[in-house]
């Protein structure tokens, strides 16, 4: 068994990595650390966990040598602390924003303070497996993507591939749930003032523009203005993203990039039906699971194609790249640990 231990997982996506690493036939949990919740039993911020685990928290000093160390704390911290980290695991798992970025200079634009560990970055994989698959294999430290730029990047980039995007330029809408947040409390996540909401909060400059636009690059930068809703529900994402294409194609054109880009990824599935209510990616069908669906449409009189992508922001969105990630690093097939296929009705 492989040893992992997870650093401030009393938040939404470290109870939910621990939630997957528990029904992991590969790993064991060695320890959990939390510094307000230290002593107390995991079951009291994570009651869905109730008697699968007799752990309790424990505080950072706590932490011991293991294989595998996850790190689900907030951003800018995992940086300032990583030098002791290293020392205690060989690989190291980052679901915060700290290590995704090569290029710094974004990361001074989108998080407005420099990067405290500058040569650090570049020894991190971005954990996106569906596009950095043998980089992963190779390497022990790994950068989850931020929800809204996985869900982005994986609808877009077999059509960026394909070099068709007019200009490079493409408009992203994001519709959040309210756990993309996280588990700490403000006054926007306040029940009266959440519910039923579908709130602009980050119409420009969102700081997961940044790395859309590095995952995009091919041979030059686009151009991509992202913007970010909330909404309703606890959890999922959708995106949807519209660009103008360089030149005529069909749709059975835009279904054959796709297919040839994604054919074997066990994850990505395209959704678009004639009939039915499920014509589209639909993020509640996503719950829990750590698959990607990706819909689209084109408007032949203009070139204008849509793509609609939806993925439960907690899994595919963050913990769940982490073990997809470190299957592969460890030569397990990806889907060990990720097999939930979701539930309907929802």
């Amino acid at each position: 068994m492989v040893e992992v231990s997870i650093v401030g997982g009393s938040g939404y996506s470290g109870g939910e990595a621990l939630r997957l690493f528990l029904g992991h036939p590969q790993f064991q949990v060695k320890t959990v650390t939390s510094e307000s919740y230290a002593g107390k039993p995991i079951h009291h911020t994570h009651p869905n966990l109730r008697s699968f685990t007799r752990l309790k928290y424990s505080r950072i000093e706590q932490l011991e040598p293991t294989d595998v160390l996850i790190l689900a704390l907030p951003h800018g911290e995992s940086q300032s602390r990583i030098r002791s980290f290293l020392g205690l695991a060989p690989r190291i798992v980052d679901l915060a924003a700290d290590f995704r970025l090569k290029n710094l200079e974004y990361y001074q634009q989108y998080y407005d303070t420099e990067h405290c560990e500058p040569k650090l970055p570049a020894d991190f994989v971005y954990a996106l497996p569906e596009m950095h698959r043998d980089a992963l294999a190779k390497g022990n430290l790994y950068a989850t993507p931020g929800c809204n730029a996985a869900c982005a990047i994986t609808g877009l980039r077999p059509i960026f591939e394909a070099g068709i995007v007019k200009d490079g330029r493409v408009f992203i809408d994001a519709k959040v749930g309210s756990s993309a947040a996280g588990a700490k409390a403000s006054s926007a996540s306040h029940h009266p003032e959440r519910s039923g909401v579908l709130r602009s909060f980050k119409p420009t400059q969102h700081r997961h523009t940044a790395e859309i636009v590095e995952q995009l690059t091919i041979d030059e930068a686009p151009e991509v203005h992202f913007s970010a809703t909330s909404t309703n529900s606890v959890r999922g994402i959708l995106t949807t993203s519209q660009m103008i294409l360089n030149q005529n194609v069909t749709e059975l054109d835009i279904r054959s990039i796709y297919r040839k880009r994604y054919e074997e990824e066990p994850f990505i599935r395209i959704v678009k039906e004639r009939r039915g209510i499920y014509r589209y990616p639909e993020p509640k069908l996503l719950f829990g699971t750590n698959f990607v669906d990706i819909g689209f449409e084109l408007d032949m009189a203009t070139q204008r194609l849509v793509v609609i992508t939806a993925i439960d922001n907690l899994v595919k969105g963050s913990a769940g790249n982490a073990i997809q990630a470190l299957n592969i690093g460890h030569g397990w097939p990806e889907t060990t640990g990720l097999e939930f296929p979701g539930l309907h009705p929802i």
